[in-house]
């Protein structure tokens, strides 16, 4: 149920920003997609750090410190770049309705406890990193204007890449 309701959250992101890439006028600008991809890092550290404090399973606490280390690390080296560019991070629709649906989450997170917990965090890590990474691939990247950010972007892809694999082995084990 968690998993369904970030996914189509996210899902009805990429809708938009498909539709959005359809109309070039539409695309995100760089500092909308620093907002977006640093607003998603952040999405993704929260739910990590909930999952430190209530996971049971020990690959499931592992694989939250790696969302944790790695998240942190990307987002780091974003902000760097955006000091380097001058380029203040745009806040907009799409940042705000990951947000507002991502604490929607983490307040039912906050209701589950031991396997339970596990095994829906898992499943929704799985269904965040496949839309996460299915964005970046199909509006992000090719809506970034600057080339280190689209560099950056698509460092982030491979790492999120490995996330989603890792996240399939660890659900999968919880079933």
């Amino acid at each position: 149920m968690l998993a369904f309701k970030l996914g189509a959250a996210v899902t009805a992101m990429i809708l938009t920003a498909g539709v959005a890439a359809a109309q070039p006028a539409a695309k995100p600008n760089d500092a909308q997609i620093a907002h977006i991809a640093y607003t998603a890092g952040n999405i993704d550290i929260a739910a990590a750090q909930q999952a430190l404090k209530k996971a049971k399973d020990k690959d499931v606490r592992s694989f939250a410190q790696d969302m944790i280390r790695d998240h942190k690390a990307v987002n780091d080296k974003a902000l760097a770049l955006l000091k380097k560019l001058k380029v203040t991070p745009e806040n907009n629709p799409t940042s705000q309705a990951l947000k507002k649906d991502a604490d929607a989450k983490l307040a039912d997170y906050a209701k589950l406890n031991g396997p339970a917990f596990d095994k829906a965090y898992a499943q929704n890590e799985v269904g965040y990193h496949q839309t996460v990474n299915g964005a970046l691939q199909s509006t992000l990247i090719p809506s970034a204007q600057n080339p280190e950010l689209k560099s950056l972007l698509e460092t982030g892809l491979k790492i999120f890449q490995g996330h989603e694999q890792h996240a399939q082995q660890v659900a999968a084990k919880l079933k």
